[in-house]
């Protein structure tokens, strides 16, 4: 089956650069995965127009959108392989079936490497965070926790005290500088050195952390930065270029969300840094735009 895109990935990034290409009127198969990044949380906050919806929700409310346009063809399922041939894009599904198109959008997402503590994955997304922007203010001045799992903890910690007194747990891992420890300390942080050993409280809440040393330090929300990876193997595939974030590498663009290969865009977290959700939107209208001009002027 012939496109003039293929869009990898359904969530607000392929499904806003599938809408730009619709609406040109251009061929497009979105191929969904349906496993998103943001399918452990309940709610998707500080989208304008979106806000405190369910991404299930708002994914639910675009793929419908979608449906409206004849040129768009969804697709359930996964896109095991890529490859260039003959100034086209081969696609191959995990169902054998293979699609071809002359441009390719990747908004293939990202998946968290969370920390081995007993009960953070129970409650990842619901109690345990990545952003304050996110979910910070729905625990507005309630006791409040950073893991560190990176050089950019201690930068979250500093961050997360304008929501709520907040605890900087290092983990023996990530001990801060002096130039750290006078900002936190600036910020009313506290550090706790004994490592954590448990997250307690019925599930998918949090009341409190278990030390190694015995003590309980109550807590209504953790945030960590945990390390993250590319979910899909199309980008080594074909090629493309990464850049290497302080989380770990992500796809490297330019301002339209080009990639380092001639008509292969990429846009959401799979090219940023920074995870959020109306970036992603905004990242996936900005790629759509772009592949559907080059089809034009290139």
């Amino acid at each position: 089956m012939k496109f003039d895109v293929i869009v990898v990935g359904g969530s607000f990034a392929g499904l806003s650069a599938t809408m730009q290409l619709a609406r040109a009127r251009r061929s497009v198969a979105l191929i969904d995965a349906a496993a998103p990044r943001n399918r452990f949380t309940k709610a998707s906050h500080g989208f304008l127009g979106q806000d405190g919806k369910s991404p299930r929700e708002i994914v639910a409310t675009g793929r419908s959108e979608l449906g409206r346009y004849p040129t768009v063809k969804l697709i359930n399922g996964e896109a095991v392989s890529a490859a260039a041939e003959g100034g086209a894009f081969n696609v191959t599904l995990n169902s054998g079936e293979v699609l071809q198109s002359a441009r390719l959008v990747l908004a293939t997402g990202m998946r968290d490497e969370l920390p081995n503590v007993p009960g953070l994955d129970l409650r990842w997304g619901r109690s345990v965070f990545v952003c304050p922007y996110c979910d910070g203010y729905e625990y507005g001045d309630m006791a409040l926790g950073v893991l560190a799992a990176g050089p950019l903890s201690v930068h979250q910690a500093m961050l997360v005290s304008d929501w709520g007194p907040t605890t900087y747990f290092t983990q023996v891992l990530h001990e801060p500088d002096a130039d750290g420890l006078a900002a936190l300390s600036a910020r009313g942080v506290r550090i706790e050195r004994s490592p954590v050993v448990e997250l307690l409280g019925p599930v998918p809440t949090l009341e409190a952390m278990r030390l190694a040393d015995g003590r309980v330090v109550p807590l209504s929300a953790l945030f960590i930065a945990p390390q993250t990876h590319i979910v899909s193997d199309l980008p080594h595939q074909l090629g493309c270029a990464l850049e290497n974030g302080p989380k770990g590498p992500y796809i490297k663009v330019d301002d339209f969300k080009l990639t380092s290969v001639k008509g292969v865009y990429a846009a959401g977290d799979v090219a940023s840094p920074m995870p959020n959700a109306a970036l992603a939107s905004a990242s996936g209208v900005l790629a759509g735009v772009a592949a559907h001009q080059s089809l034009i002027f290139t």
